[in-house]
């Protein structure tokens, strides 16, 4: 007889009770999952899975996506109706819609009045539809004329475009996830994949079942990812420009560049080598902490590999050299010949669902579809398509996002409109937002949950809908744009962002200057005329709703008359700089991070776990994601919590120049005896530690890099009590 045969239960999945599954895009991070949600007879949003035809996910999805459908149920905290209070300090009340966009529309007006057009300024966000980008860049260029406009994206994503379009002449990642089933190298850089992007991970994984190739991660922190790759390189925070100046010079002194590609397809190879003859393995480690001769070994690696390619995420733009990052792995890539071929790629792992879409079409680094305020050939194409004076637009760019809060601080603004960003969690120096804010005259916060930190500042509230509760497009990291359809109505009173962007428009154009098309279709049919040109990189021309979706989504460029879009970008060679090369760009290197001291010993470090997202505004309220990680806490290396007397379990205070935080610890071998790791969804935690210098070309902050002092606890039981109210969040 053999024992246990036919009796184990089979898996069984819970009948839900679900009878109809609609189609949409999932609402978390830059991957682009194409997911179903489920409704049951009552038309309630019950259970969610992956598309299994879906080239992105292919069926599969993270715990967040799983489990999204909960966020039409979990109300908690969520905005159902307009609230307006006249000083900051009193308590909101409920007003109608009329009364609240009345009176920010009065509001907007008196201080542009008063204090010219550029003191109100706009922040937006990365989490809305690209047809709602569109829309609120139509109406802050185009109606109200401020200059100060930009995108939380510039916390995560700016130095990726900005690196691009030194490179390349464009935005615009050139690669497609579909390399790795071609590639015969790939390194990422400060990139944590399984945890910030598992079904991109689980691509990478699939690809390596097939064939192997080496993987060499480089990460300060021993990640899930670093754990599972052939090489780590634990480098020094925020040297990766050394890193790969070192690799540039063993491949260009060994003679393994491409000199036949280099010759016809990129510019100022001369001055680029003038300056990698500084950086030699030896020189480079004394720095970057890795060894010459690993230096080397990856070099030679990277250069012999048939096909070879480079990914990141945020341990490489959320740097005080952030761009310059972008641009040296940009600068590896073309010394190599890998761009623009199957596993080949410089492929920038984006953070938000929908990060790419404001990079492409809000217009907040200029007018849309990649157009740039410093051509006149640009502003007069915008202005005649808007009916707007072309004099309307300035002639180059306003603040970013990092420079627009210190703005209120000197008193150049005055009035702010948050949509879907929180500033008071997400910008570094917590307590220097709060005074910040203070400072505004005028103060109106859009978003989907009236509890964020930021609203305790506000004046107005505008309820907006959340995720499938409009329609609407999303572009991933791919460059692939999905479908969101509508799932389920608006919470309570709650307003797609779109309309409330027209609602907006209404009152201030007051019958002049552009239109403004009711339907998220009807926006996109627009971009499509304003993508068209052969000219154009960015051509969504040949795409529809009904395209998308039949495709599961559409890859860029797709030019009018094309039944698909294009996997990649340069495939030709040629590049968007008007002499149409690339640039490899010379990098010198100033080490200007805050490092740890005999005061401050220890790096702190900060990332994603795989169960949250962001400031956890929603998955802090989703219990089944939640409870993986509810309360804020640090790794840290049990050699070092033995120095300075903290116990795995207990509460520990972390304080830097700028403030302090008490988090539990978790002792662990995956950081080093000099640094600590510490998730950043935690409210009022992480950030009120952190040192925020920008990068020089992007505008984006170092998160990454800041030094602080570790002790105990005082009160063990206070800081249990504290750490509970965190979970009660």
């Amino acid at each position: 007889m053999l024992f246990g045969r036919n009796k184990k239960n089979p898996i069984k999945l819970v009948d839900k009770g679900v009878v109809e599954w609609r189609y949409t895009t999932c609402g978390y991070c830059s991957t682009g999952c194409s997911i179903e949600v489920g409704l049951d007879q009552t038309g309630t949003a019950v259970a969610s899975r992956g598309v299994a035809d879906a080239d992105v996910n292919r069926g599969k999805l993270c715990i967040k996506g799983i489990l999204e459908h909960e966020l039409f149920r979990k109300t908690a905290g969520r905005g159902d109706k307009p609230l307006l209070r006249d000083y900051r300090h009193e308590t909101f009340r409920e007003v109608s819609w009329d009364a609240a966009l009345d009176k920010t529309t009065a509001e907007i007006k008196r201080i542009q009045e008063t204090y010219g057009r550029d003191a109100f300024s706009i922040v937006s966000t990365g989490q809305i539809m690209t047809e709602e980008f569109y829309t609120l860049g139509k109406l802050a260029r185009g109606v109200m004329g401020t200059n100060n406009y930009d995108g939380n994206t510039t916390l995560c994503m700016a130095s990726a475009a900005s690196g691009y379009k030194r490179s390349f002449g464009s935005d615009g990642p050139p690669g497609c996830y579909e390399d790795f089933d071609h590639t015969d190298c790939l390194i990422a850089f400060g990139s944590n994949l399984p945890e910030q992007h598992p079904v991109i991970y689980w691509r990478l994984k699939e690809a390596l079942e097939k064939r192997k190739f080496p993987v060499i991660v480089v990460d300060p922190r021993v990640t899930m990812f670093a754990q599972m790759a052939d090489m780590h390189l634990a480098i020094t925070p925020g040297t990766d420009v050394v890193l790969l100046n070192a690799m540039a010079h063993v491949i260009l002194k060994e003679g393994l560049h491409k000199q036949d590609y280099i010759d016809a397809h990129c510019a100022d190879f001369e001055a680029f080598k003038t300056e990698i003859e500084r950086w030699d393995p030896y020189t480079a480690s004394q720095q970057c902490g890795v060894d010459e001769d690993t230096i080397r070994n990856v070099a030679r690696l990277y250069a012999k590999a048939p096909k070879a390619m480079s990914i990141w995420t945020m341990g490489i733009n959320q740097s005080t050299h952030g761009s310059d990052g972008v641009v040296a792995i940009n600068n590896l890539n073309l010394i190599t010949g890998n761009i623009g071929k199957p596993g080949s790629s410089s492929l920038s792992i984006t953070g938000q669902c929908n990060a790419m879409g404001t990079r492409e079409w809000s217009s907040c680094s200029g007018l849309p579809g990649y157009r740039v305020l410093e051509k006149e050939k640009d502003r007069e194409e915008i202005s005649k398509f808007w009916n707007v004076d072309p004099e309307f637009f300035p002639k180059k760019r306003g603040m970013f996002m990092t420079d627009i809060l210190p703005a209120i601080e000197t008193g150049q603004i005055k009035g702010l409109w948050l949509v879907a960003t929180n500033p008071m969690t997400s910008m570094p120096n917590t307590s220097r937002i709060r005074k910040t804010l203070e400072k505004l005259e005028f103060l109106v916060v859009q978003d989907a949950y009236s509890d964020v930190e930021t609203n305790q500042y506000s004046h107005v509230f505008l309820p907006a809908a959340v995720w499938a509760e409009k329609e609407g497009c999303f572009t991933n990291t791919e460059r692939r744009v999905n479908l969101i359809r509508n799932v389920m109505p608006p919470n309570g009173e709650s307003k797609p962002d779109l309309w409330i962007f027209n609602a907006l428009a209404k009152r201030l154009a007051d019958g002049k200057g552009p239109s403004f098309p009711e339907t998220a279709e009807a926006v996109f049919e627009e971009m499509k005329v304003l993508s068209k040109g052969e000219d154009r990189i960015l051509d969504i021309s040949g795409m529809s709703y009904a395209k998308i979706e039949a495709q599961r989504g559409m890859q860029w460029p797709c030019r009018e008359g094309d039944e698909t879009g294009a996997q990649r970008l340069y495939t030709d060679g040629k590049f968007q700089h008007p002499d149409g090369k690339a640039k490899l760009i010379p990098l010198a290197f100033v080490d200007n991070n805050e490092r740890p001291d005999d005061e401050y010993p220890f790096w702190l470090n900060s990332g994603r776990v795989v169960e949250h997202f962001h400031t956890r505004t929603r998955t802090g309220k989703v219990g089944n994601a939640n409870k993986f990680s509810p309360t804020p806490y640090m790794e840290m290396n049990p050699d070092a919590a033995a120095e300075v007397g903290v116990s795995h379990g207990g509460y520990a205070r972390l304080t830097s120049k700028r403030g302090e935080a008490v988090v539990m610890v978790q002792l662990t071998q995956r950081v080093s005896r000099n640094m600590v790791f510490i998730p950043f969804h935690f409210h009022d935690c992480v950030n009120r530690l952190t040192l925020g210098l920008l990068d020089p070309h992007s505008r984006q902050p170092a998160y990454k890099q800041c030094s602080v002092r570790i002790e105990p606890a005082a009160d063990q039981v206070a800081a249990a009590a504290a750490n509970a109210a965190a979970r009660a969040y």
